[in-house]
């Protein structure tokens, strides 16, 4: 399996989410970029979030999130070092 431009963006808007605050939602605007969009609405089609424009992250999508974000983390300090 290889990382896709497509699974990139998705990764991406998944790592927008603030993890301290579920209560805090994410609206992709129609004027973002056209991959950002797209992203959005796979992360809705895949159950992640509750709207196709963001919304709020389901229960799977707060277990991905937190995966992704965890994953940039580690993948940063391993660059520092």
């Amino acid at each position: 399996m290889s990382y896709t431009p497509e699974l990139v963006a998705e990764l991406e808007i998944l790592a927008l989410f603030n993890l301290a605050n579920t209560k805090e939602g994410l609206k992709v605007h129609h004027t973002a970029a056209p991959s950002a969009i797209a992203a959005a609405q796979r992360l809705h089609d895949k159950g992640l979030t509750t709207l196709n424009d963001g919304g709020y992250l389901t229960s799977l999508g707060l277990d991905a999130a937190e995966h992704a974000q965890s994953l940039l983390t580690i993948l940063k300090v391993s660059e520092t070092a």
